[in-house]
């Protein structure tokens, strides 16, 4: 069996965010049922350009493998009746939505738990279920600027720039997965459910981590650096080499020396304005400028055979089809086929969260609606007379199931 085999998690998630904290649990084995708004066409990440077409879309393959999918429209009481339903027979509701959505949908634990006390509640919102900002939408950009993350990424001398990637959702889903697994484990034990009242704001902060902490003790005032400069590491940054870059970092005293060995100046070394990490940072202006003279001499291979030799930390700055070429990536299984009725064999990253020596299983995302037969008849145990009753009453939209 998988890790979570035994999990029923009801998904009330759209987009990027919550998609892919559940992402991980279904491949863990978890059955995420995805609700998707027959309304609203589902989920709004099925039709993410460039790639989509009709109700499909390689985002939307991205974020949804491994899940099931049920249309149904929660504003009708039909709807509603069968949603109550899942609670009952589900370990938790998951949802990413506006922080003051869930109580409006009547999906908190207090809503929930007449029908099922040990259910787990877990929302993911932009800004919590709290808080003068919690009516806010909460996006990744926002999120990114208001929590500092722009202002300390870029050159000094350009202007604030975001991450290349969306981490403030993406990690704002492990963090709710994260809270919602640890939320099942005390339900399990107790009894007793609860809300799990997480946030991408939250998240951001939390991730300040020690220029945060160095704020808030010492007064510390971050400032960007030149070619992605550690903050206090010298040198462990980007160096251009003749045909591209590659990062090279002196973590410890002993890859800096090691180093000066490398580019031919072990003289460095030996340097005492050059001596220690306090040393090096003090006259980083007049360090840099010679390693990137020497830098600029070779190409990145060239460069990386000597330095991975001596173990020193390195690597070229691969684009996204380097990294995915890469040998290590290959001999991780990290890209894995699912086969999909209209793109055929899609190629998808696996999830990083390994359990067991077990070999993952993969099943492409669903077709809105696919899973309707499986989740009313096979989990609820409705009968085709109970189903069709519940169709006419508009509990799946018009034409379904």
């Amino acid at each position: 069996m998988k890790p979570l085999q035994d999990v029923r998690v009801v998904s009330l998630e759209q987009y990027g965010a919550g998609p892919f904290g559940s992402l991980h649990l279904a491949d863990l084995g978890a059955e995420i049922i995805k609700i998707e708004d027959p309304r609203t066409g589902g989920d709004v990440g099925r039709y993410v350009p460039p790639y989509a077409e009709g109700e499909d879309s390689l985002f939307h393959e991205a974020f949804n493998r491994n899940k099931r999918s049920l249309s149904l429209d929660l504003s009708t009481p039909a709807g509603r009746e069968v949603f109550e339903d899942l609670v009952r027979v589900s370990d938790a509701v998951y949802s990413n939505l506006r922080g003051d959505v869930p109580a409006k949908l009547r999906i908190t634990y207090d809503d929930l738990k007449p029908l099922n006390p040990a259910v787990v509640c877990c929302s993911l919102t932009g800004f919590g279920m709290t808080g003068p900002r919690s009516a806010e939408p909460g996006y990744d950009y926002v999120l990114q600027g208001l929590a500092g993350w722009m202002e300390l990424t870029g050159e000094p001398d350009g202007p604030p720039a975001k991450s290349g990637l969306s981490l403030v959702d993406y990690s704002g889903g492990f963090v709710a997965a994260l809270a919602l697994l640890a939320g099942l484990h005390a339900a399990r034990r107790d009894g007793v459910g609860m809300d799990c009242d997480v946030s991408l704001y939250d998240t951001a902060i939390a991730m300040l981590t020690y220029p945060g902490v160095w704020h808030l003790n010492a007064g510390f005032r971050p400032v960007r650096t030149r070619r992605s400069a550690h903050p206090s590491l010298v040198p462990f940054q980007v160096f251009e080499a003749r045909d591209g870059w590659l990062v090279v970092g002196c973590a410890k005293e002993k890859f800096w020396r090691r180093l000066t060995t490398v580019i031919g100046l072990p003289g460095l070394a030996g340097d005492a304005r050059f001596a220690t990490f306090a040393d090096r940072q003090r006259n980083a202006a007049e360090l840099l400028p010679l390693l990137e003279e020497v830098f600029a001499t070779r190409t990145v291979a060239e460069w990386l055979e000597p330095l991975y030799a001596a173990a020193i930390p390195c690597g070229p700055v691969n684009d996204v089809e380097g990294a995915l070429r890469e040998e290590h990536t290959l001999a991780r299984d990290l890209i894995v086929d699912t086969e999909h009725p209209r793109y055929g064999t899609v190629r998808n990253l696996a999830s990083p969260v390994r359990v067991g020596a077990g070999r993952p299983s993969y099943r492409r995302a669903p077709l809105r609606n696919e899973d309707a037969g499986h989740v009313l008849r096979d989990v609820l145990g409705y009968g085709p007379e109970r189903v069709g009753g519940l169709a006419a009453a508009g509990a799946f939209g018009e034409g379904a199931p």
